[in-house]
């Protein structure tokens, strides 16, 4: 049993949180939106919370953590869903809200602290040096910058940038490892994917540079069609139309777009299935000239919509990715998700046969983006849930239609499918922290001495063997 009063001793001076009540609030994320994380994850609870103020004061903690044998989870503004910042063995759950700087904005790249929330960032770069960042979920005015690389994809944005994998969309992140001494590592290129969507259990990311680009304000579109074949089709040729600059390009099927998106309920019929554009404000007639070739409608513009509804409706960021899941859920509590991959190039076709095969048990989301090079889509389809066995029937029959699944109702890093460890990774780990003490039981290569590496899973995070 660790000493958690000692442990508090030893930290006099940092903002330590004890209250049940507190510490709970501070030991949960959107693991729910699993049915099946909500049953396995419910009851974790950390012990303490810790709310440093500095990299000196993050150093502190972790040395006497480690000194302690506390396990130490990070957690940035718990927007995650996999259970990312769940602390499965209790323990210190450090929260990074409260080092939140921009440190540097300027034409390229911005520095700033891991907890620094993604729309703060953009205000801070776009007032500095009229650019924002490449990407971000669609937690924008919530998620912080560190959570994203710790335990993100990709999103809005990436249909032009592709996802956080990429090398070149994260510049430069500072890590901080678990041990009696704690050191500050810079890593930069292929090393950062020993940090990239690895839950915190290899180091506490610190200091967080990212690539800029240019600032616009984006107009939301959303175009009705009367089938979900034709609305994929028009996304996917948006996507790659190279004169239209847009930021965001995905589909919701009909009925889901109606009886899921409650303030823009007015603009759908419930027999649409909607393409939601992002798109530059010099790009916009040019968009609107691509619906006139469709076979589809424009059912609201933001640029030409009222004052009030610009103010009432929500962004159209909101719409999509994640939040799309959150909207339905909050309708009807029983619906749940995947996320999938449709490869290029038959991914419209596989969208099409993917629908036949569930109808309106598995409602079609599509994020469309841009992955190795070319425009493929993501899956993030709405789950009518019946039990965790049909669920698996469910990610079964996409794999075996081709389609990987990157499983969202699966906590370790690896049974989620998007981090591939390897004996590189593993090797950074021991580095960087040798007693196994952060956000322990999500690594299973680390639990597990017997892991096979040789797996032929998908992999949105590759390891580093190459």
């Amino acid at each position: 049993m660790a000493d958690l009063d000692g442990l508090a001793a030893d930290l006099e001076g940092i903002a330590i949180e004890t209250h049940p009540s507190l510490v709970k609030q501070k030991s949960r994320d959107f693991f729910w939106y699993s049915p099946v994380l909500k049953r396995q994850l419910d009851h974790v609870c950390g012990d303490l919370v810790a709310s440093p103020k500095s990299e000196e004061e993050v150093a502190r903690i972790l040395a006497a953590c480690h000194a302690r044998d506390v396990p130490v989870t990070v957690r940035g503004a718990g927007t995650g869903n996999y259970g990312q910042a769940m602390p499965l063995a209790g323990g210190l759950v450090l929260d990074l809200a409260g080092m939140n700087a921009v440190k540097r904005a300027g034409p390229g790249s911005v520095v700033a602290e891991p907890g620094a929330i993604l729309a703060d960032i953009d205000r801070a770069t776009k007032a500095a040096c009229g650019q924002e960042l490449r990407m971000h979920p669609s937690t924008y005015r919530t998620a912080s910058i560190a959570g994203f690389i710790a335990g993100g994809s990709g999103g809005v944005g990436s249909v032009r940038w592709g996802g956080l994998r990429d090398l070149g969309n994260v510049a430069r992140v500072e890590v901080m490892t678990m041990e009696a001494e704690p050191r500050k590592l810079t890593l930069t290129g292929e090393d950062l994917h020993k940090v990239s969507h690895a839950y915190g259990t290899n180091g506490v990311i610190t200091e967080v540079e990212m690539p800029l680009t240019a600032a616009h304000d984006w107009v939301d579109v959303i175009v009705g069609f009367d089938a979900l074949t034709l609305a994929a089709a028009f996304a996917d040729g948006v996507a790659r139309h190279d004169g239209i600059l847009t930021k965001e390009v995905g589909v919701v099927a009909a009925p889901a777009a109606h009886d899921y998106f409650l303030r823009h309920q007015r603009y759908i019929a419930h027999d649409q299935s909607v393409a939601l554009i992002m798109v530059a404000p010099f790009a916009v007639d040019a968009l609107v000239s691509l619906v006139a070739r469709s076979r589809g409608a424009v059912l609201y513009r933001s640029d030409t919509a009222s004052e009030s509804d610009r103010r009432e409706l929500p962004p159209l960021y909101e719409l999509s990715w994640n939040h799309t899941t959150l909207r339905a859920l909050r309708v009807d509590p029983t619906i749940t998700y995947l996320q999938s991959l449709y490869p290029y190039p038959n991914h419209l076709a596989k969208v099409a046969a993917i629908a036949d095969v569930f109808g309106d048990e598995v409602m079609t989301h599509l994020e469309f983006v841009r992955f190795d090079g070319v425009i493929a889509c993501f899956g993030l389809a709405l789950v009518r849930y019946s039990s965790e066995e049909r669920l698996d029937e469910i990610v079964r029959i996409h794999e075996e239609m081709g389609c990987p699944v990157f499983n969202p109702h699966r906590y370790t890093l690896e049974e989620g499918g998007m981090k591939q460890s390897d004996s590189a990774q593993l090797a950074f780990k021991r580095e960087a922290d040798p007693k196994g003490l952060l956000n322990p039981g999500k690594m299973i290569a680390w639990e597990d001495p017997a892991f096979d590496f040789a797996g032929r899973q998908t992999y949105l995070f590759p390891g580093l063997s190459r």
